[in-house]
């Protein structure tokens, strides 16, 4: 039955490439998992020495997973990966599909996965990891997945179902994500720890044997930070213990930082890594991605020398932060997706000094319909009225509203106020931005989800999912 639904899968996945319809990252598990809901767990059962790794959080996975995967690669080491993004039980089935032989064997080491907030729980119904990294939690697509506080609640009853074997990495700075693992230790009790010195991180643990190793991993930033006060968009401000007011010794952004409670006298869990030599990508949100993938493959053992250098070969995932070059112009993707990832990419290309940015909002299903959320991101400290601002998407005029009280805020003058342009059509919005941009410049698309696929497959005429 599996080999015959692998058969189908690589059928509907080879006529999907040929017709350039996608990249069959989600029909052809679909497919499988309608005809057998076990699909999956078979799969596994036939390849119980395939070591799998998840990473979930609102923000990063995609970079991360992909981090993940560079390195181990360069380690020689096999490896699947939901490169395309498609994060739901259909998209990992669809791996095993594309890279299952037809008697359902997979000659890989490792598969690296990344998946929806929403998803995991499910996820973790039909397969047991090695590896779980859980990044951090943000608003996001509040229809679909509720306020920070349920997701948090559903990842904390799913990972108390782990066993020992499983190794939790988790972001110390994020309260919300910290606080999963203190309740995790409480509940499976206090487990050895042994750490190691090094030139290359701060303190690194070290899994020893299955009877005195640490499974709780964390990650965390030490730079000092001028701010202690969390931004207004800020989502986990208070003690996920107590409810009590948190207080921070500095924040790198958002709710992120070095943390505790007045109350309880709960704080940010003691790190296993706070930095490394070289960071592939710019922005702070990128440094807390880049550890956790460091973390997680240092605690395989994998030799500094062998991740350096997979650093820095390391390309940007699709829209994030890729570079796309047309008609002799660098066109520069940052998905923004909520307050935080678009506050975040809005500092980042800030420091890059940009002159040029096509901001385009999508209010679709993997967007979420309510663009409400735009009201919270701070145009006014990021955006210079110099800037060459073009605005596209379904819902371009609710964000051409936001820009404009942005400005008027700033006390823009009617002539910087005329460089924001709105255009409906987004591929007349493009080649309007791409007009404008001198060759020596870079034009920076900060869409939503849809839209950087829509993006996407105008830039490059390929489709991704």
């Amino acid at each position: 039955m599996n080999s015959l639904l692998i058969l189908i899968g690589k059928t509907v996945s080879l006529i999907s490439k040929s017709l350039n319809k996608g990249h069959g990252s989600t029909w052809p598990g679909h497919i499988a998992l309608s005809l057998n809901k076990n699909f999956i767990k078979d799969v596994l059962a036939k390849n119980p020495n395939l070591k799998i790794i998840l990473i979930a959080g609102t923000n990063g996975k995609t970079t991360t997973s992909k981090l993940i995967r560079t390195i181990l690669e360069h380690a020689k080491i096999r490896v699947v990966h939901n490169e395309s993004g498609a994060n739901l039980l259909n998209g990992i089935a669809s791996v095993f599909i594309n890279f299952a032989t037809i008697s359902t064997y997979l000659n890989y080491n490792y598969a690296v996965f990344e998946v929806d907030e929403n998803s995991l729980p499910l996820v973790l119904n039909e397969l047991i990891p090695h590896y779980v990294i859980l990044l951090n939690l943000f608003r996001d697509q509040l229809d679909r997945y509720g306020e920070v506080n349920t997701v948090a609640s559903k990842w904390q009853k799913a990972i108390e179902q782990l066993g020992h074997k499983t190794i939790v990495i988790l972001n110390a700075d994020d309260p919300q994500i910290a606080w999963l693992g203190l309740s995790l230790r409480a509940k499976r009790g206090n487990l050895l720890q042994e750490e190691i010195a090094s030139s290359y991180f701060d303190k690194l643990s070290i899994p020893r044997n299955d009877s005195t190793r640490s499974n709780l991993l964390y990650f965390g930033l030490n730079e000092k930070t001028k701010s202690k006060i969390p931004q207004h968009a800020s989502d986990s401000t208070y003690c996920p213990n107590c409810n009590t007011k948190l207080s921070y010794k500095s924040i790198s952004f958002s709710h992120l930082g070095n943390w505790h409670c007045p109350n309880c006298k709960d704080k940010r869990p003691k790190l296993s890594i706070s930095s490394v030599t070289t960071y592939p990508l710019p922005g702070m949100y990128n440094r807390y991605n880049t550890l956790a993938a460091v973390l997680l493959c240092r605690s395989l053992n994998i030799e500094l020398k062998v991740i350096d250098s997979a650093l820095q070969d390391f390309e940007p995932a699709f829209g994030r932060q890729e570079i796309i070059n047309v008609n002799s112009k660098k066109v520069q993707l940052f998905l923004s997706k909520n307050p935080t990832s678009f506050n975040q990419s809005l500092q980042t290309i800030y420091e890059l000094n940009a002159k040029n940015i096509l901001m385009v909002l999508n209010d679709k299903i993997p967007d979420g319909r309510d663009v409400s959320w735009i009201w919270d991101v701070d145009f006014e400290e990021y955006l210079d009225p110099q800037t060459n601002i073009a605005i596209s998407g379904d819902r371009c005029f609710d964000m051409g509203v936001r820009i404009k009280y942005s400005m008027e805020i700033k006390n823009c003058s009617p002539r910087e106020a005329g460089k924001l342009k709105i255009e409906e059509d987004l591929k007349k919005a493009i080649n309007m931005a791409l007009y404008e941009t001198p060759r020596t410049e870079i034009l920076y698309i900060l869409p939503t989800y849809s839209a950087m696929l829509e993006v996407r497959k105008i830039l490059t005429g390929k489709k991704i999912l």
